[in-house]
């Protein structure tokens, strides 16, 4: 039997909706047949500002009305909204604000309640994972007795693109990673079980999946073919406090470029060099808070790299406002200003930002952190853009055990890469132990390329440790990702599970929210008027009257059609409306009336957390790369973003 693979390309030109609970719309009494109204779609029942939708299934057609012939077609899983009904027909149109253009048949079309996504995550520290025809043939897999020796079995037959029959397989996941930021693809979910692990008895999902081509052209060829390459940004911490340490720290550095000089591994491993220090109206002396010293680009010689590493040992002569820096607008730039395409031409394959620092970052309530950006949405940030942070943490006598612990905290938030930690503490900021620990980071990623060159490693994977084991696989994943391009296979449907079978510890599919840029522009507004109102409600009685000022922000938000806001709600996140029901805890969804009023300090963490956001949804509205049109000529307000729960308000 030959099963669908789904493949990087398929998975570029794909659309994976996750659609919670919905019914095949086979007909409706035409006691429920509804008239369109002001040019706007339905309403959700119960619902004030979320509008019916539908899906089209494959071979779905457009008829300009009930009783006239079909004129075209449609995509597979196109999303539609619905503007009427009739007894077995839907009037609908694509936009949210252009009004109806044709019907389409009920039966061709399935209800979406909920525009959730699904998105393969990197596969790195786990094994591929197979869809199955019926839900009693994924759970007959998951709970065999011999679960890891059946399911190299079955990837050895999906290999060979030879399966029996009676397997029930009908598709397996990419060999290769995308990026569903970079390129959108979305995957209907047609049902779903909650159930438990049968390994760890942990929550999980059974999920009936389908994939299908989102255009019918050919992917464009990548715009490089070169051979795997890496670029690491070193973010170093030039404040006086690194004065001890920092010549031995850019001796190692130095090291290893110099080493790496000249040879045919080194064309393939380019530097850049950030440098941050902190607040300079605090401390003028300290003459910047970051600066690139060297951008990263792909240079024939490297002796710019290491004259420009000798330089930056001159470290500040001014001390800077307290101890903990603020090394995230260091890491903050080393990933946003850093050229990682190549102007487009060929991108670094292998992104890694290394930060070199004794002490903690600037809390986001601290007055001289320059961001209102926290280590976890920075971490997504990176990882979104492909870009792995690592931090070699010195932990020197000066900081103390509590400072340590914060720190140490802050940097594994923003250390994480595809479910593994690139943390390392550095015990006493021991020159020896520094040398060592970056010295392993730097061989193990050369080894990446080595690996990709089909060259011997210098490090065993023991000696290289299993979590950048785990990201050089990453690397290599993502990277052929981006460079084949290959046939999309047939639509397909099977059942999947949200944690890898065989080690629940990683999840296989991440959920995400599938937002227009209305949407996004909504959130932002919301939460910029909620911390300006918060940041003015100082005392007991401000708080009383700041549900009242929300109100009034609410309503005047809810003149403009763009904005889909509900007046009705009682709690700050329920004006958002589109976000209720889904499967996730939101501080602002639960931030009733009573809740504000009980005390300063969880008013405070409730603005620190809104403020975090804020400022990565105005990155990323202003960020035309993030945002993908569903179908031709789309408005900018709706075009779409797959957003990770975890940054949601």
């Amino acid at each position: 039997m030959m099963i669908s693979v789904l493949n990087s390309d398929c998975l570029r030109r794909s659309v994976l909706i996750a659609v919670a609970g919905f019914s095949l719309a086979t007909g409706l009494p035409a006691s429920e047949a509804q008239a369109q109204t002001a040019e706007r779609p339905l309403l959700v029942e119960g619902r004030e500002t979320v509008y019916q939708r539908v899906l089209t299934r494959p071979g779905a057609m457009h008829h300009p009305s009930p009783d006239a012939a079909a004129t075209r077609g449609y995509p597979a899983f196109q999303p539609l909204y619905v503007y009427g009904v009739q007894t077995g027909w839907y009037q609908v149109g694509p936009s949210i604000s252009g009004g109806p253009t044709g019907w389409v048949p009920a039966g061709s079309v399935v209800q979406w309640k909920q525009n959730i996504v699904a998105a393969f995550t990197n596969r790195a520290g786990r094994e591929r994972q197979v869809m199955f025809g019926t839900e009693e043939q994924l759970r007959d897999l998951m709970e065999h007795e011999a679960l890891r020796d059946m399911q190299a079995q079955i990837l050895q037959e999906v290999e060979s693109g030879e399966v029996p029959d009676e397997r029930g397989i009908v598709a397996a996941e990419p060999e290769d990673f995308v990026n569903v930021v970079e390129q959108l693809y979305l995957m209907p979910i047609l049902d779903f079980a909650q159930d438990l692990h049968p390994l760890n008895y942990e929550s999980n999902l059974l999920m009936k999946v389908a994939s299908v081509p989102l255009r019918d052209e050919e992917s464009p060829a990548p715009a490089g073919t070169g051979d795997f390459d890496a670029g690491i940004v070193f973010v170093f911490d030039t404040t006086r406090s690194m004065d001890p340490y920092i010549q031995r720290t850019q001796s190692a550095v130095e090291t290893i470029v110099r080493d790496l000089q000249g040879t045919d591994l080194g064309d393939r491993v380019q530097f850049g060099v950030v440098a941050f220090r902190d607040n300079t109206d605090a401390a003028p002396g300290l003459e910047y808070r970051t600066r690139t010293l060297l951008p990263l680009q792909r240079r024939a010689d490297q002796s710019q790299v290491v004259a420009t590493i000798r330089a930056a040992t001159r470290v500040a002569s001014a001390n800077s406002p307290g101890f903990n820096e603020d090394s995230l607008a260091g890491v903050e730039d080393a990933i946003d200003l850093t050229d990682w395409t190549n102007g487009g031409a060929d991108p670094f394959d292998a992104r890694i930002v290394i930060l070199i620092t004794d002490a903690g970052p600037k809390d986001v309530r601290d007055p001289n952190a320059r961001s209102q950006i926290g280590a976890k949405e920075l971490q997504r940030n990176a990882q979104d853009k492909g870009v792995a942070v690592m931090t070699l943490h010195l932990q020197t006598p000066a900081g103390g055990e509590a400072q340590h612990a914060y720190a140490a905290s802050q940097y594994r938030d923003l250390s994480r890469f595809h479910g593994d930690t690139f943390y390392y503490g550095i015990e006493n900021g021991s020159p020896e132990a520094f040398q060592v620990t970056v010295t392993r980071l730097v061989t193990a990623l050369t080894d990446v390329i080595r690996v990709a060159r089909n060259e011997q490693r210098v490090l065993s994977p023991e000696e290289t440790g299993d979590e950048l084991v785990n990201l050089g696989l990453a690397l290599q994943l993502a990277y052929l990702g981006r460079q084949k391009g290959t046939q999309a296979p047939d639509v397909i449907e099977g059942w999947v599970s949200e944690k890898a079978i065989e080690n629940p510890a990683k999840t296989a599919i991440e959920p995400r929210l599938l937002v227009t840029r209305n949407e996004m522009a909504t959130m932002a507004d919301l939460l910029g008027e909620l911390t300006t109102l918060g940041e003015q409600s100082r005392g007991a009685e401000d708080a009383a009257t700041f549900f009242s000022q929300v109100r009034d922000v609410v309503a005047r938000m809810a003149q403009n059609p763009d904005r889909l806001i509900d007046t009705t709600s009682d709690t700050l996140g329920g004006a958002l409306e589109f976000l209720e029901d889904l499967p996730y805890e939101s501080q602002l969804m639960l931030t009733t009336e009573d809740r504000w009023a009980q005390s300063a300090m969880n008013r405070r963490a409730i603005l620190d957390g809104m403020r975090q956001k804020l400022v990565q949804y105005r990155k990323w509205l202003l960020d035309p790369e993030v945002w993908t049109p569903l179908y031709d000529d789309a408005p900018d307000g709706e075009h779409v973003f797959a957003m990770p729960f975890d940054v949601l308000p």
